[in-house]
Parts: C-alpha cells; sequence; structure tokens
C-alpha cells in the first residue's frame, strides 16, 4: 500500500510537468526547445543539493558516467517531442499516443535483448497500435506530421528504458537522476543552437519574460527531478507487477488538467482509442507476469 500511495502521487504529479510546458509555449511565448532546457536545468539544480548532503564530492563522479550522460540525451530527446507535442494537441491526445511506449519496449526487448515474445503479446501490440491510430486520426488531419511526434517520443523514452537496465544498479537512483539533468542540459544546448540556427520556430531561445514564467519553470524541473524519484522509491517498495497497470492513471491526470487549464476534453472516438491502448499495456503486463512465473518455451 505504501508503494501504490507513492506511485499515485508520482501519477498526479508528473502531468503537471507537461501542463506547464504547454502553458509556458502558449501564454508564456517560450519556444518547447527552451522548455525543455529548463526542464534537465533545473532538475539538476534541484537534485543536486540533495545529492551533496547525502554523498559528499564522491557522489558528483557516478561509476558509469558515460551510459548516465547517454540516458539524459535520450530522456531530453523523449522530452522535447513531446513539449512539441503538447504545444499544438490536447494534454490527453498526446498522452494517449504515448503509451504506446510498452508496445515499443516490448519490440525492442524481443529484437535487441532477445527475449521471447509469443503471438498473444504480438496480437496485443498491433491492436494497441490500432488504438493510437484512431487517437492520432483527427489529430493528423489538423496538426499533420507533428501529431506523430508522441510516437517517436515513446520510442525514445523506450530505448531510456533499455539503458537504464544497461546501467543496472552501479550508481544510486540519485546520482543516476542527477547525471542524466547533465547529459540532458547538454544536449538541449547543442539542440537549441543548431534548431535556432536553422531558424525553427520551437527552438528559438528565450527567458521567461515574468515572474510567474520563472517560478513556472523552476517548479517544472523539481517536479521532474523528484517525480521521478518517487517513482523509483514506489517500485522500491511494491513489486512492479502491481504497479505497472497504475502508470496509465496518467491519462487520467492528464484529461482533467486538460480541461480545467486549456479547457480540452478527448471525443468519444478517442476515448475508445484510448481504451484500447490502455486495455492492449494492461494484458502485455499481466502475460508478461504470467511469463514470469510460468515460463514457457515459445510463449507469450
Amino acid at each position: 500500500m505504501h508503494g501504490l500511495a507513492i506511485m499515485l502521487v508520482a501519477m498526479v504529479i508528473l502531468p503537471c510537468m507537461d501542463a506547464i510546458a504547454k502553458y509556458m509555449a502558449l501564454y508564456q511565448g517560450m519556444s518547447p526547445g527552451q522548455v525543455t532546457f529548463y526542464r534537465f536545468f533545473f532538475q539538476l539544480v534541484s537534485t543536486l543539493p540533495l545529492l551533496l548532503s547525502m554523498g559528499g564530492l564522491r557522489a558528483l563522479r557516478p561509476k558509469r558516467l558515460w551510459l548516465n550522460l547517454l540516458r539524459g540525451v535520450l530522456l531530453a530527446a523523449a522530452a522535447l517531442l513531446f513539449f512539441i507535442s503538447v504545444k499544438y494537441m490536447p494534454l490527453a491526445d498526446v498522452f494517449a499516443i504515448y503509451f504506446v511506449e510498452p508496445f515499443i519496449l516490448t519490440c525492442l526487448s524481443a529484437l535487441v535483448l532477445g527475449e521471447k515474445v509469443g503471438w498473444r503479446r504480438w496480437l496485443a501490440i498491433v491492436i494497441g497500435f490500432g488504438g493510437a491510430m484512431i487517437v492520432i486520426q483527427p489529430s493528423f488531419e489538423l496538426f499533420g506530421l507533428k501529431s506523430l511526434m508522441p510516437i517517436f517520443c515513446a520510442f525514445f523514452f523506450a530505448c531510456y528504458l533499455l539503458m537504464n537496465r544497461a546501467v543496472g544498479n552501479a550508481d544510486t537512483p540519485l546520482v543516476m537522476q542527477t547525471t542524466a539533468g547533465v547529459g540532458g542540459s547538454l544536449f538541449m544546448i547543442v539542440a537549441i543552437l543548431v534548431g535556432d540556427g536553422f531558424g525553427v520556430a520551437d527552438f528559438e531561445p528565450s527567458l521567461p519574460g515574468s515572474g510567474l514564467g520563472w517560478l513556472l519553470v523552476i517548479l517544472l524541473g523539481t517536479i521532474s527531478g523528484y517525480g521521478h524519484l518517487l517513482v523509483v522509491k514506489a517500485f522500491q517498495a511494491a513489486p512492479v507487477s502491481i504497479l505497472a497497470p497504475f502508470h496509465y492513471f496518467e491519462i487520467i491526470s492528464a484529461t482533467a488538467l486538460g480541461f480545467v487549464i486549456f479547457g480540452d476534453f478527448p471525443t468519444p472516438s478517442k476515448w475508445l482509442g484510448i481504451a484500447i491502448i490502455v486495455s492492449s499495456g494492461l494484458f502485455i503486463i499481466w502475460r508478461e507476469r504470467k511469463a514470469a512465473e510460468r515460463p514457457e518455451p515459445g510463449e507469450g
């Protein structure tokens, strides 16, 4: 119950980060690229004092530096695409499409790690992508190729999760999170310079134009840093098989925030697509748990 409580708190506060990113783009005139930089920079600033207080200067030297920096780059690429998406699309739509990530992760696990995935999970993956297409279709008519960005975001985040396995337990979650903040910040500096150099509006550098703007970007990074630490703490307190389905609570939180702040609410057809995505994802989680309990050759 302790793990479930922590997980639910994390699933409520993490979508606030994306609502702030959308608010900064729509009402503060800040580019998604700049918002993404502040997300990682203030994540680093907010977690660094805790890291130093717990581990001293030695904690600034992770055992797997380059892998942790690469984690930050992958996470920054995913966050950038997500923040560009929420600038143009409703929060609930972006979250729903983004939740094809478990399907992509299952595919990558089979292709890269050689894990066995049976026909049931492959079928669930196909059905889940079909649900995503139901959500994407009206958005594609309105926003064009931008409506596909959440899928690429999900791909980068799935690669980030695979990297978590590669990094393993050599470093503490706080060290990993802080180092990822360094990697993400450096990546976004380069991305902003290159994007702005080519005249891409979504990468235009800028400073917050008001005290509220500064407060929001600081809050953005703080939620990012400590929200993900809450997820780590939740998984330390309860089994993955129990907590994994609660990731989908983010869709409910995002829908509520989108409606209250921006007046967005999914249409009945989009709710159908969301239901298909969530059902397929829950089925994959259930099959993975069954396979872990009773491994059967060729069965998934």
